[in-house]
């Protein structure tokens, strides 16, 4: 096998199409929580995320970086612009983000978070909103608990990806049981992203070697000692978890041999 015909050229090559332009990093980057434009810039770069995530909290609880001082920091118009609901706790919370993000920013591609009183998605909810979203024309990737009924139901109504929770947000538990990620992945058509509990490099590793087409990371960055080496970590831990998959890793043994 040739240098020139290694699988390293998967790794190049788009494995999704969203708003009109091809994605071929596998890595999708939450900035919602960062405060200052510099680290913002400074993390995009590193990881190579070709996506831009921006949102508002239409209650008005929590406040977020500014538009403007990030157009000063790094050139926006070089990332696609996908509006998240991640604030919204309902349905109509989700909504009035999407039409707010919309109205402002003309936003068309949604990472639609609907999620009940304890932080989790809502799958019935986010079924929900995703038909009255498609109704309208825009592109949706919804976040959902791993069910596969409801994944096959997202993927009826022409969602671009679905994002599957591996744990829950924001707890660094890994990938605890990979089993129905992996079932959601054979079983549908359409691209999964693998979020929600990935901590470090090696549960990011373990989420692409399931078979994920790409991996979402947010607060495993914020709150990494150094955000820029985490982050560099994470883009190779995607590259390794993808070429590791596509090799076919040997099976483990639960009991050791000679």
């Amino acid at each position: 096998m040739s240098v020139e015909t290694l699988p390293e050229r998967d790794l190049t090559e788009p494995w999704l199409v969203l708003g009109g332009r091809e994605l071929t990093s596998r890595l999708l980057v939450g900035i919602e929580q960062y405060t200052e434009p510099t680290v913002v810039r400074q993390v995009l770069e590193v990881t190579g995320s070709q996506i831009f995530i921006t949102t508002v909290d239409p209650d008005n609880r929590r406040s977020s970086l500014l538009l403007s001082d990030l157009d000063d920091e790094l050139p926006l118009d070089r990332y696609l612009w996908v509006g998240t609901t991640s604030f919204a706790r309902s349905a109509d919370s989700a909504w009035r983000t999407v039409e707010i993000l919309h109205d402002s920013y003309g936003i068309e591609v949604f990472k639609l978070d609907v999620r009940d009183g304890t932080n989790l998605p809502d799958n019935r909810a986010t079924v929900q909103t995703t038909g009255r979203l498609r109704e309208a024309g825009y592109e949706v990737l919804p976040f959902i608990l791993p069910d596969l009924d409801t994944a096959r139901a997202l993927e009826s109504l022409g969602c671009s990806a679905l994002r599957v929770m591996a744990a829950p947000v924001a707890s660094g538990r890994g990938v605890p049981d990979p089993a129905p990620i992996r079932r959601i992945i054979d079983e549908v058509g359409i691209p999964v992203v693998v979020e929600g509990g990935l901590g470090s490099a090696r549960h990011v590793t373990l989420a692409m070697e399931s078979g994920a087409a790409a991996v979402l990371v947010n607060t495993a960055l914020v709150q990494a000692k150094e955000p820029l080496t985490m982050a560099a970590a994470m883009r190779h831990a995607v590259a390794a978890g993808r070429l590791s998959y596509l090799a076919g890793a040997m099976p483990g043994d639960e009991i050791p041999t000679t």
